[in-house]
């Protein structure tokens, strides 16, 4: 049974939709209502240098933005090999490829379900 709200569905929805805007890589979205009270998404992608780790960030926070959704916090910088977006009912994750194998957070959150839309 998934804890999943329609605002994080919703906010879900735009976030991979920005993603896929600025041709992110790998985005997988994780159910992790169930094993934990600090979000109901985890939202996972690749870019492939920092520009496009930064030009993804810029693009979720434009298209969330413009719905009304804004970040709590984000850490990571313009030059930063991984960024976390802290939207509160959903995290993205951004990292090059590289980082996302090392921090492996699929395998982190392997009690979460991939969630589909």
């Amino acid at each position: 049974m998934s804890f999943v709200t329609e605002k994080s569905k919703e906010m879900a929805k735009l976030a991979v939709s920005a993603l896929e805007d600025v041709k992110g890589q790998d985005i997988k979205v994780l159910d992790i209502s169930e094993v934990s009270v600090m979000s109901d998404l985890f939202i996972i992608a690749n870019g492939t240098n920092k520009n496009q780790i930064n030009a993804l960030k810029n693009r979720v926070d434009e298209i969330l933005g413009h719905a009304g959704y804004f970040v709590n916090y984000i850490e990571g910088h313009n030059n930063s090999n991984w960024i976390l977006m802290d939207y509160g009912d959903i995290v993205i994750h951004i990292f090059d490829d590289e980082s996302r194998k090392y921090y492996d957070l699929e395998r982190i959150w392997r009690d979460a379900k991939e969630f589909e839309f």
